[in-house]
């Protein structure tokens, strides 16, 4: 059974950092690419960030350029993503997409 366990949401003040974890399992996570999606109140699911088989190709949705970085450890099966300078538009439920699979999301909070 393919599972996505995303970790490390939490409220922040306008330019604090968080870093999101997905732990992956029931399936190879190293021959997988990975995404980051997001849905803030009231809004539709968007792309956030992905990231290539063996981490040498990462995109990023515009908004979150240069203050968003996503990574992956394969030995561990797990994704990342580490946002700084967040801003209170990066307020949503952060999901990470694999295999045809998300997981259950993990809160951002971005407000003073």
């Amino acid at each position: 059974e393919v599972r996505l366990v995303e970790s490390g949401g939490g409220l922040v003040q306008p330019g604090g950092s968080l870093r999101l974890s997905c732990a992956a399992s029931g399936f190879d996570f190293s021959s997988y690419p990975m995404n980051w999606v997001r849905q803030a109140p009231g809004k539709r699911l968007e792309w956030v960030s992905a990231i290539g088989i063996g981490g040498d190709l990462r995109t990023y949705k515009d908004s979150v350029k240069g203050r968003f970085t996503i990574s992956r450890d394969d030995a561990a099966d797990t994704l990342y993503l580490q946002m700084d300078s967040l801003k209170p538009e990066d307020t949503a439920v952060y999901f990470c997409q694999a295999n045809g699979a998300q997981g259950q999301g993990t809160q951002v909070t971005v407000s003073s």
